[in-house]
């Protein structure tokens, strides 16, 4: 008998879970505040933050969201006991859905370039690497 998975937005009695997930599959960094990112990421209705839920317990996570020209994801992550189950495809189908449902027709996300494991997997989903380079500065509050 196989349990079924819920892909849903995230609730608010889900948060400690999705922490605790990001922390355990290696998503999270340490110069980023979790809570911080997912309050940021439900402030509005531009981005969500969206959970596989099986039987209430939290398994991957995708945080969606968009400019109004292209859809971005972070924080994709799957229970590292249950990965190879279809969990990251699943929760990947999910976020493009959020995005085409609200009429954004490119998705991106960033890889770091040593992750040949989540590389392989997000070709193997069909992403391609756009051969550009990412610029960053950090600005505001955040820079402290």
């Amino acid at each position: 008998m196989s349990i079924e998975t819920v892909n849903r937005a995230l609730r608010d009695d889900d948060i400690g879970q999705v922490v605790a997930l990001w922390h355990a599959a290696g998503v999270s960094r340490p110069w980023n505040d979790p809570a911080r990112d997912i309050a940021f990421a439900r402030r509005d209705p531009h981005s969500t933050v969206l959970v596989a839920d099986r039987d209430g317990l939290i398994v991957a996570t995708a945080m969606v969201g968009e400019d109004g020209h292209r859809g971005w994801v972070y924080y994709v992550a799957v229970d590292p006991r249950l990965r190879n189950l279809g969990l990251g495809r699943g929760i990947m189908d999910a976020a493009e859905r959020w995005l085409i449902d609200r009429g954004v027709w490119k998705m991106q996300l960033l890889v770091r370039e040593e992750n040949d494991a989540v590389r392989h997997f997000y070709e193997h989903l069909g992403y391609r690497d756009t051969r550009t380079i990412c610029f960053q500065k950090v600005i505001g509050d955040a820079a402290e």
